[in-house]
């Protein structure tokens, strides 16, 4: 009887338990028409992209712990399926791809995540995300009603849930996970395929559902996705935005922080005050979740950038920079934005607001809660001139183009035109770590004879030989000169027309190169025309079609084409044109480097290398060459330099940094105002300057001593130019107005009650083991210019320096409040005044270098 009581008491305490079990771990993410709600509570949610694969598991936690310092909640990634089915069910989690293991590091940093599965993910990524061998599935049609298609993503589909789901990393199931993505950007193609592509959509809607996550689905840029998939949003701004059903949130899925860069184009770079300006329009029009593309951009390693010509580095003018320091001033005035938000959240997703007009271009939107709580959003869209308007019996000074938010429907605590965060200056300097003798082996350019080659008459697509595992393929023909010819008496030399779809292309004449031509982006077939030196008898033409990433967006991009499809074609003989186009062609994938291995400490002794003095008297083009470094002391990302060399390939260790080339930057870098509509071709830098120069070299891929680096150049660069260098913060600027009584204190030192409010102050960081050495500028008044060319302005506090150097210099970091009485007397009455300063950042045991006060 005893035990039998035991025996039912201890049922009933493991029933509790259990119980209790599930109440922890079973979590609900469900949402309404105001937000997406977690355990039953409506969030207005930052996220962020950070893509795995475009760093390494070294980095992600500190990027991820970033994250969450700048006020993010939710940490987005898309999944790549190209990554991790390399071929048809043979999958590849490890490493930079170990989704689980970044997933968990989201988790560990008591955030949550978005799983973009697509599995077609655009992202500037090879193929957009897809296998290559996906084009060779008999009868498939990628991303519309067809069979073989969605057998194949359905499978890695279920792959990716059924993953998550063994991990236990859905929300549902006590994991990070609140929201799944399936497809991606669909909606201009499913107009395009018409019905077919409408019944992919509709599947590929249920076919997710029906997996049983617990959390909610989305489809962004899919304005009619159904029932209970939520629609979202994809721009440089959203505020125009609704969702398709009333009961839906309105959800921004990747607010655009800057753009992808191109070989041959600018940089392009997003003002943070117009980033900042269109997350507030859309927060003050109801919006509750929005995810910054990209927070993090990282690096395409390897051959994973698409495109076509789509850089290595994928930084993206991101508040996390390609090497993963903050970028100032966008990551902190976001982060300010982020907090200010978060003290208007319950207001935000209790109610709708009430919008008044203020003027002409101006409008507040007021929101209250029946608690009581209000907040309000006061705008101004003019793009030329600030307004003074009047709220609340109050006036307030709106910037052109700006919002200030007042989490009290009083105090303005942030506006967004006003950037009252430090600017990073960002250099990248020498390292202690040269690189030590270079050595040269030539590619061999004559594989007619090859036991790999194959020969087919007439010219053939480039992908469907390759298969992509290499980005060469070498088309070889003949031609017959007989002695008689004109031009080999005196005569004008025959031309050769080649016209390619590959990306470029490098003439080999006799196993010399003869010249080069290059396509675009924008032009995706290209004509070579130059002139021939041919000899009597047989000549060797060899044409090196080289890709630089397949395609990642449009429709039935698996079909378009890549390669020399010609014509092909000399012009200029005796006898006229001839055409070569459908001649005997000899074709070898990839270079005889690659298949050698010469990437790898292993493969490097397979050839006779020359020494590095002597390539350098006469750089030759397609030659490999490798030397040795060993890595450097400290902690700073590192890069190499290439602004030497031509066009290639790099590899660190036998791992593939990505390609680079050293095309030069073509656009318009004239002006930049924040003020208005951006636009990629608004805001430029660079013009005249390398594309990209630096390529990001992970310091977990080092070793301490020895390490092989190996480049690829196909036009003929010099290495001994080639240098390591770190990205260092070298200096930091300030810019933050003072107190008005009119503006009311739109900056805050810390986020809570209305008396918390303080005077605003200029702060001032080095990174760590940095300190502040000198001040290069400083002046309380009305400096002109920003960081890296400030002058003083006609009004100036003459104790500027003084207070800067008493209170900054042998410091990490300090802080000087904004007065008048702080600088010994107003410099100029009734002029509102701000502090401007630039310092220098150097190591903490470097002596104090004089002041700068040109």
């Amino acid at each position: 009887m005893a035990t039998n009581s035991v025996s039912k008491l201890s049922m009933l305490v493991l029933g509790l338990f259990w119980l209790l079990g599930v109440q922890f771990v079973q979590c609900s993410v469900t949402y309404d028409r105001k937000a997406i709600l977690i355990n039953g509570q409506r969030r207005v949610l930052f996220s962020g992209s950070i893509h795995y694969p475009r760093s390494t598991p070294e980095m992600w936690e500190g990027l991820i712990q970033k994250a969450k310092e700048g006020g993010l909640d939710v940490v987005e990634t898309y999944v790549f399926w190209n990554v991790h089915e390399p071929s048809p069910g043979n999958y590849n989690f490890e490493g930079r791809y170990d989704l689980v293991r970044f997933i968990k590091t989201i988790q560990k940093a008591g955030l949550y995540a978005n799983l973009r599965i697509g599995p077609y993910v655009c992202a500037e990524w090879n193929f957009g995300g897809f296998p290559v061998w996906l084009k060779y599935v008999p009868g498939i049609s990628f991303r519309t009603d067809n069979e073989p298609f969605k057998r194949a993503m359905q499978g890695f589909t279920e792959k990716i849930v059924g993953l998550m789901k063994s991990e236990n990393l859905f929300e549902s199931q006590g994991g990070p996970i609140i929201l799944s993505q399936i497809e991606n950007e669909y909606g201009v193609q499913s107009k395009l395929f018409g019905a077919a592509g409408q019944n992919y959509m509709t599947w590929a809607a249920k076919m997710a559902v029906g997996l049983g996550t617990g959390v909610p689905w989305v489809m962004c840029k899919e304005e009619d996705a159904p029932d209970p998939v939520i629609n979202t949003c994809n721009g440089f701004y959203c505020d125009a935005f609704s969702p398709n059903r009333p009961y839906k949130p309105t959800m921004w899925t990747e607010a655009w922080s800057g753009w992808f860069n191109e070989f041959g184009g600018p940089i392009h770079q997003r003002p943070v005050q117009d980033l900042a300006f269109a997350v507030a329009l859309f927060i003050q029009k109801g919006g509750s979740f929005i995810n910054y593309y990209m927070y993090h951009g990282g690096t395409n390693f390897g051959r994973t950038a698409g495109g076509p010509f789509i850089t290595t580095s994928y930084d993206y003018d991101a508040p996390i920079d390609e090497y993963g320091l903050i970028r100032q001033p966008k990551y902190g005035h976001l982060k300010e934005l982020h907090r200010a938000v978060k003290m208007c959240e319950k207001a935000l997703v209790s109610a709708d607001p009430i919008v008044t007009s203020l003027g002409s271009s101006q409008q507040a939107y007021v929101y209250t809660s029946e608690s009581g709580n209000c907040a309000a959003f006061l705008s101004n869209y003019d793009t030329d001139s600030a307004a003074r308007v009047m709220f609340n019996n109050m006036h307030y000074n709106l910037p052109p183009w700006s919002i200030s938010i007042l989490p009290d429907c009083r105090n303005v605590v942030f506006n967004t035109a006003k950037v009252g965060v430090q600017t990073s200056q960002l250099e990248m300097l020498p390292t202690n770590s040269p690189m030590l003798l270079w050595e040269s082996y030539n590619e061999d350019v004559s594989a007619e004879d090859d036991s790999t080659t194959m020969t087919a008459s007439g010219l053939l697509e480039q992908i469907n030989v390759t298969k992509d595992t290499s980005d060469y393929l070498w088309y070889i023909t003949s031609v017959d000169i007989g002695s008689t010819e004109s031009f080999l008496h005196g005569g004008e030399l025959p031309t050769l027309i080649v016209q390619s779809t590959g990306h470029a292309v490098h003439i080999f004449i006799n196993g010399r190169l003869s010249g080069s031509a290059f396509g675009s982006r924008e032009n995706r077939r290209f004509t070579y025309t130059g002139k021939v030196n041919f000899r009597a008898g047989r000549n060797t033409i060899a044409l090196l079609s080289v890709a630089v990433g397949l395609p990642n967006v449009g429709g039935h991009f698996e079909t378009w084409n890549t390669g020399i499809l010609g014509p092909v074609a000399l012009h200029g003989l005796d006898q006229g044109k001839l055409d070569l186009s459908w001649a005997k062609w000899t074709y070898k994938v990839g270079l005889k480097g690659e298949a050698m291995n010469l990437v790898s400490p292993n493969g490097i002794s397979s050839v006779e290398w020359m020494e590095g003095s002597l390539a350098a008297q006469a750089p030759q083009p397609l030659t490999w060459h490798k030397s040795n470094f060993d890595a450097p002391e400290g902690d700073e990302p590192l890069a190499i330099d290439m602004r030497g060399m031509g066009k290639g390939q790099i590899w660190i260790n036998g791992v593939s940094i990505g390609r680079y080339w050293t095309a030069y930057a073509t656009g318009n870098c004239d002006k930049c105002n924040y003020a208005g509509t951006f636009r990629p071709p608004k805001c430029q830098q660079g013009c005249g300057q390398p594309t990209q120069r630096w390529y990001h070299v992970p310091r977990a891929w080092l070793k301490p001593k020895d390490n092989l680096l190996v480049v690829f150049e196909e036009l003929g660069g010099n290495p001994t130019s080639i240098s390591l260098v770190k990205r260092s913060v070298t200096g930091v600027c300030a810019d933050v107005s003072e107190y008005h009584p009119t503006l009311k204190n739109w900056h805050i030192e810390s986020y809570g009650k209305s008396e918390d409010l303080h005077r605003p102050k200029v702060h001032l960081k080095c990174s760590a083991g940095y300190s502040i050495t000198s001040i290069k500028f400083a002046s309380f008044g009305t400096p002109l210019g920003t960081c890296g060319s400030y002058q003083q302005g006609t009004c100036h506090a003459p104790m500027s320096y003084d207070i800067l150097e008493k209170r900054c210099i042998g410091k990490q970091r300090c802080a000087v409040t904004i007065s008048n009485t702080n600088f010994g007397q107003d410099p100029c009455p009734n002029v509102l005044k701000r502090l401007s300063v630039e310092v220098v950042c150097a190591p903490a045991t470097t002596a104090a270098e004089p002041n700068w006060r040109g």
